[in-house]
């Protein structure tokens, strides 16, 4: 029996390997590079931590955790949180294991306690990143006072409804990514949260990188798109304050 075991389990392995492998090539492949621009944004913004890090120039209202969308390049937001920086918030960009929030949820956590002077947190993210932080919040994170979702919602086993904190949806009218549930996923929210429709945005303009497949074809430009986005967050913490 032994005899028998063993090369089954080498067998096993080396297709656990195989498989490991594969789908580590398939990420590289499929990942959205962020647009040089944004890139080099995004390294003058770099920490040893690997976070982008934007700090306002002036008083600090707020700051925001924001998880990138799935295979997206995180420095592909750098422009958006800068906008959103210069309106007083500190934001930080956590990259993930292999471009994917599903494997950095609690990645929030070390952000909070390094920057332990903020007084009020929002948490938020793009496409997937947006699902896991809403997964974050729904973990119990006291420290959170709001949620911001672009192009995102919870998942159908998580329910915002009930917690007293702000949230904010935002989306475009021409995203093809996000399908027919993102309506019926209102009703997870927390109460009163404001949605926002960017009329001609789609699901990719939200960052700086090219365009995603499946997605429908913008009919503004994304420099309108983010500025857009970035006054919505802006007001939204400005009224948790």
């Amino acid at each position: 029996m032994r005899r028998l075991l063993k090369p089954v389990l080498i067998t096993l392995a080396a297709l656990l390997v195989l498989a490991s492998a594969g789908f580590y090539g398939w990420t590289r492949v499929a990942r959205y590079p962020a647009f040089p621009e944004a890139a080099a944004l995004a390294r003058s913004a770099e920490t040893e931590r690997g976070w982008y890090v934007f700090q306002p120039d002036g008083e600090v209202r707020g700051g925001l955790v924001f998880y990138p969308g799935g295979l997206v390049d995180p420095a592909a937001y750098a422009p958006l949180m800068q906008q959103i920086s210069d309106r007083g918030i500190v934001t930080v960009i956590v990259p993930m294991p292999l471009d994917l929030a599903v494997f950095g949820i609690g990645r929030a956590d070390d952000v909070i306690k390094v920057y332990s002077d903020v007084d009020t947190w929002e948490i938020g993210g793009h496409s997937l990143g947006g699902a896991m932080a809403a997964e974050y919040v729904k973990s119990g994170a006291d420290s959170i006072h709001g949620i911001v979702l672009l192009a995102s919602y919870p998942a159908e086993s998580t329910d915002l409804s009930g917690l007293p904190i702000g949230a904010l949806s935002i989306y475009g009218t021409e995203d093809g990514v996000s399908g027919d549930v993102f309506e019926e996923s209102i009703q997870r929210l927390p109460v009163d949260a404001t949605l926002v429709e960017i009329e001609g945005g789609n699901h990719a303009q939200f960052g700086d990188y090219g365009p995603q497949e499946g997605d429908g074809v913008a009919t503004i430009e994304r420099a309108e798109q983010q500025r857009t986005t970035a006054r919505a967050i802006a007001v939204m913490i400005e009224g948790l304050e």
